[in-house]
């Protein structure tokens, strides 16, 4: 039976469960916490942006991050997210992966998954279910978990 890994997260909280056949029920794997997630901006990081002149004349002015704290320690846990599955792909703990995630959230793990692990996601939800118990969660999800398709040659 192919394993299929289902992940549901958020910027704060990233749980993992593993359903052995496309019917069976989800059980927990591990549950990763970021408890930076749910800070707000000013409690990350107190510092203002640095100043800086200008290297034509005399002009003074901030300079501005691409990102604000939050957002950086959001990419930060998707990074160790993606680390985590690419562990697990790696020691064969899953063949299939179901990913549901806030839409932003989401946004971010598509962006920084390994390709090898992104090419393994067969569904992908624009949902919070990080609060929901197991069985909660199985319930969002199709009645027959699906499969990656199969190539023609293969």
């Amino acid at each position: 039976m192919d394993t299929i890994w289902v992940v549901v997260a958020d910027q704060a909280r990233a749980r993992l469960f593993s359903a052995s056949g496309s019917r069976g029920p989800l059980e927990e794997v591990e549950d990763l916490a970021n408890p930076e997630g749910r800070l707000h901006d000013q409690d990350l990081n107190a510092d203002s942006p640095g100043r800086a002149f200008d290297t034509m004349g005399e002009g003074r002015h901030a300079m501005g991050k691409h990102h604000s704290p939050k957002e950086q320690e959001a990419i930060r846990f998707a990074h160790e997210v993606g680390e985590r599955l690419a562990a697990g792909l790696h020691d064969g703990a899953y063949r299939h992966l179901i990913i549901s995630a806030t839409p932003r959230f989401l946004g971010l793990l598509r962006e920084t998954l390994p390709e090898a692990v992104a090419k393994r996601v067969v569904l992908e939800l624009h949902k919070d279910l990080t609060a929901l118990g197991r069985d909660e969660i199985r319930a969002h999800l199709p009645e027959r978990l699906p499969r990656a398709p199969r190539s023609p040659e293969g």
